[in-house]
């Protein structure tokens, strides 16, 4: 494989000297983006963008050829193609998000699904990861990703979104027995699909544990946690001669950082809801931070934007294990502009921090 022209966001993540502070955005290739939105009325629709490998290669590199600040691009796919591979049936209905044709609620339901093999059953992600790849040429890094298993299991059990989680948080207290085999089988399945992504090409991975962050703290660690620890642990962390770096994202998780920095990985994404220098307080070196300004700030003019850049570089403080980013995913109402004035804020101010 090509070698890297960019890796300060490989390095940052293992806390090793870089230039400046690399930056990235959840969701950088997505709907605030006109030409976005023109690679998707050409595939017809969100599902047909992610299955097919050059649309996907296609929306992944837009805002690298918007951006040239950008350190690192991110697979273009879904973490809901786990529970489609599954047999669940994914579709999307128009305003209201994902949708699946069959639900699990019963131990006898969660005993039937099968454990999809990442090459058979997801094929057409690892040939988006490689049609990337080569694309990238070494331009930057490759993110692959997934969902953790409580986060996929909510949308398995629920059926698509929820507002309270309602039908899986009964099950979890009702019939644990049943969720933890759910979680089981999605540990098993989130494993073997990062590691095919990094067999394919993926330089990093980040598991994204959006909706941990609803458990309270008992739960937290049975039913979240202890399983992303599992698929930490079963990952591969090495591959082309490099270091394969792991970021675990809980959104709402600062509570428990320094359990969540406990789990094996490089790296914790860190909401907006938490200050970064008293995060790197709490954890100390045992793991690069990455994240944390709350992305409605980008709608704001340039110069605020900016002055919260500043304020975020700030309270991290000198040294490297920093990766800059949004505490979650680019809104779709984001001026392309204020995307761009964000990133170039990063890089000209962060040099300061490493003298």
């Amino acid at each position: 494989m090509t070698a890297l022209k960019n890796d300060r966001f490989l390095r940052a993540l293992l806390k090793q000297p870089v230039d400046v502070t690399p930056v990235w955005m959840m969701r950088q290739a997505g709907r605030y983006l006109p030409e976005y939105r023109a690679s998707r009325a050409k595939a017809g629709d969100f599902m047909s963008l992610c299955m097919n490998p050059a649309f996907a290669c296609e929306v992944t590199m837009q805002p690298l050829d918007r951006y040239p600040q950008l350190d690192a691009a991110i697979l273009f796919s879904d973490i809901l193609t786990i529970p489609d591979a599954m047999g669940q049936g994914l579709y999307f209905e128009s305003g209201e998000g994902p949708r699946f044709k069959k639900v699990v609620s019963t131990l006898a339901d969660i005993e039937a699904l099968p454990i999809p093999d990442p090459q058979k059953d997801l094929g057409y992600v690892m040939d988006a990861v490689s049609t990337i790849r080569r694309e990238l040429n070494g331009r930057v890094p490759l993110i692959g990703f997934a969902g953790s298993p409580w986060t996929l299991a909510t949308y398995m059990v629920e059926g698509g979104s929820s507002k309270d989680y309602r039908k899986t948080k009964t099950m979890l207290y009702d019939n644990p027995q049943a969720l933890h085999l759910l979680l089981d089988k999605l540990a098993q399945t989130v494993t073997s699909y990062l590691n095919g992504q990094i067999m394919a090409g993926a330089q990093a991975v980040q598991i994204f544990d959006s909706w941990g962050g609803s458990l309270s703290a008992a739960a937290y660690q049975e039913f979240s946690l202890a399983y992303m620890r599992k698929i930490v642990s079963g990952l591969i962390r090495e591959h082309e001669g490099r270091k394969v770096p792991v970021i675990l994202f809980t959104k709402n998780g600062g509570l428990w950082l320094e359990s969540i920095a406990d789990a094996g990985a490089d790296a914790l994404g860190l909401d907006w809801t938490c200050d970064i220098g008293s995060a790197r307080e709490r954890v100390g070196s045992k793991v690069a931070l990455q994240g944390n300004m709350d992305p409605t700030v980008l709608y704001a003019k340039p110069e605020a934007i900016r002055a919260e850049v500043g304020r975020i570089l700030a309270s991290y403080g000198k040294g490297s294990g920093h990766v800059f980013n949004l505490g979650h995913g680019i809104t779709p109402e984001v001026d392309p502009e204020h995307a761009g004035a964000f990133l170039r804020a990063v890089h000209e101010l962060s040099a300061q921090y490493h003298e």
